[in-house]
């Protein structure tokens, strides 16, 4: 009788089994590949959404806290926010909390601003000088707000990089006169690129003095004045954070005579990276997902062509057991097959996912990319698949009658 057929033996078998039927081997491994491929890529792109996110927050400034107007309620609801929020609070942090460094009250609003036969509908920002050094922006020609230019309300402006792109195309705006709501303002700076945050492009903004929009574009609230439209708080280091948001709530408590809901809300860079890492976390478990469905049904698809091999091999099984090939033979045989099948078809869907992430960083602004060890685990999922899916067919293939089998022989 014969022996145990070595390791070796089985593969080598396995593999001219798999290579004597080109076609139904590749078919076989399409699933696999295709669930491979989409695992790898939604993972990239899942993570790349984070790394963009993560980015564009980062855009923010450094140890910086927001301070908007309208509690958690009034943003659910999608009511208008209060305009309770004034330059007086500003004034006051910017006094009375020890651990800020800086502060940089604003207004925003949508305008459209013209030159010449041009016209933008563009966001125009009421700031102050600190708004440069609170925000962590760069001026790349020209000048931003000064002091005098604050005091006074003079009519100068700052652009972002595209904005002058598209008022002058590409050409030096400094010195040239723009239009906002009727007024002319001298442009007098060009904002280094500062790309976009949350959808909105820093990059077309326009930056003027906090008095001329109060006194030229916005006017004043008849109840509380110069209402902002948000304060950026810098402090004055990271581990000062949670103390200068707690000093600047009860401050903000004690100015606005709250006893129960706040009407402000005070956020931190912290904060916002939380909650995207907590969203972006989910897109990439939920897309995960999708892509082991697919790898799933892949594994499923091995399985049923694998039954059909057995089926078709019936009389090899046979006749290999009566010549002395035992069950386990027949069995690792058939498992190794599965496994060939799976681990080819994950290495190649993993190059196919590989080039999609690749192309998708390339030609688009997410910087889709993923781990080494990420790969590592989705071939060895795949592999894995291969074998659970294997069991099945080559348990079947194991228990084959020899007698039953060289029947239609």
């Amino acid at each position: 009788m014969a022996g145990k057929v070595s390791f070796n033996e089985l593969f080598k078998m396995s593999v001219r089994t798999l290579t004597s039927n080109k076609l139904r081997s590749s078919l076989t491994m399409l699933g696999i590949i295709i669930g491979n491929a989409s695992v790898i890529t939604l993972l990239g792109v899942g993570k790349g959404a984070q790394r963009l996110a993560t980015n564009q927050l980062s855009n923010l400034g450094a140890n910086v806290l927001f301070i908007v107007p309208g509690n958690n309620n009034t943003r659910r609801r999608g009511v208008a926010f209060p305009k309770n929020l004034t330059l007086s609070d500003s004034i006051a942090i910017k006094e009375q909390v020890p651990t800020i460094k800086e502060v940089a009250p604003q207004i925003s609003s949508s305008e459209i601003i013209q030159y010449k036969s041009k016209s933008f509908s563009t966001t125009v920002l009421g700031v102050t000088p600190e708004f440069l050094t609170v925000r962590s922006f760069d001026i790349a020609k020209g000048r931003f707000i000064s002091y005098k230019d604050q005091t006074t309300g003079k009519n100068v402006a700052i652009i972002g990089h595209e904005l002058n792109n598209d008022l002058f195309l590409n050409e030096n705006g400094l010195g040239k006169n723009i239009r906002i709501k009727d007024q002319s303002f001298q442009v007098i700076g060009i904002m280094e690129p500062k790309g976009a945050v949350f959808g909105s492009n820093q990059d077309k903004n326009i930056y003027i003095p906090l008095t001329a929009m109060v006194n030229k574009i916005t006017g004043k609230d008849p109840n509380f004045g110069i209402s902002l439209s948000f304060i950026s708080i810098q402090a004055i280091d990271s581990r000062a954070i949670n103390a200068a948001k707690f000093q600047v709530t009860n401050l903000l408590r004690q100015r606005h005579k709250i006893v129960k809901d706040d009407d402000f809300a005070v956020r931190s860079q912290k904060d916002a990276l939380s909650i995207v890492s907590t969203i972006t976390g989910g897109l990439t478990l939920m897309l995960a997902a999708i892509g082991g469905i697919s790898l799933l049904v892949g594994g499923i698809g091995i399985m049923n062509i694998m039954l059909v091999s057995v089926s078709e091999r019936t009389e090899e099984i046979g006749l290999r057991k009566a010549i002395g090939a035992r069950d386990a033979d027949i069995l690792f045989q058939f498992l190794i097959e599965s496994l060939i099948l799976a681990v080819l078809g994950g290495i190649v869907g993993t190059i196919v996912g590989l080039g999609t992430i690749k192309t998708i960083d390339m030609s688009t602004s997410l910087p889709a990319n993923i781990e080494t060890k990420v790969i590592i685990f989705t071939v060895s999922l795949s592999g894995s698949i291969g074998l659970i899916f294997g069991v099945l067919p080559a348990n079947r293939a194991s228990k084959l009658d020899p007698i039953v089998a060289l029947r239609s022989l």
